[in-house]
């Protein structure tokens, strides 16, 4: 298959992002396959989760199924709010499928700053280390309560509370329980357009 040529391919976009919101119809099972596939990712790392914690594993691997899931709930809000912004196609794609799912500005699902903190993670952790810091730090995952994370001399790397649904990341908390409510309700409604034939 030959490549498509630039000049063609943007014509294509401006006419997808114009004439059909952002997904042409026919196509409109490719995206409905993509967003069952993150969703059930997102929510089968999340009953690892609760596995790990009901039979109590190890701090790092129970940490580690929260943090899967939550990127997958990352990859599944970017068909939502698109990254780039600027892109016509996108743009209108992401606020097609808005539409057809329900989800508002405010939904957990958009709370950038969770998705960022686990993307960035390495960048944020070179910040974390130049500032001047004291005290007892904690470098390996970590299963207890949020609380820890307060105290002034404590330095948090990564820690999960399973009871308040709080995961900190370098000092700061996240709630998860909103974002894997959010993420069953896409996934359930994802499953109901597959069953009735693939259609928005």
């Amino acid at each position: 298959m030959a490549k498509l040529d630039e000049e063609i391919r943007k014509e294509r976009e401006v006419v997808v992002a114009k004439q059909y919101s952002g997904i042409y119809p026919v196509y409109e099972a490719f995206y409905i396959q993509s967003i069952i596939y993150a969703a059930e990712r997102s929510e089968g790392a999340f009953e690892r989760f609760d596995d790990a914690v009901a039979s109590s594993k190890v701090p790092a691997l129970t940490f580690a199924t929260v943090q899967e899931a939550l990127t997958h709930a990352g990859a599944l809000s970017r068909f939502f709010w698109p990254v780039k912004k600027d892109n016509q196609l996108t743009a209108a794609r992401g606020e097609r499928l808005r539409d057809a799912f329900g989800l508002e500005d405010t939904s957990p699902l958009k709370w950038r700053k969770l998705r960022n903190a686990f993307e960035h993670f390495d960048e944020d952790l070179d910040r974390f280390l130049l500032e001047d810091r004291v005290g007892y730090f904690f470098p390996s995952p970590r299963v207890d309560d949020h609380s820890m994370a307060d105290d002034t001399i404590g330095n948090i790397f990564k820690l999960v509370d399973p009871t308040h649904g709080i995961c900190v990341l370098l000092g700061a908390k996240f709630e998860f329980i909103p974002i894997r409510a959010e993420v069953k309700r896409i996934l359930s409604r994802a499953l109901q357009m597959d069953d009735q034939g693939g259609r928005l």
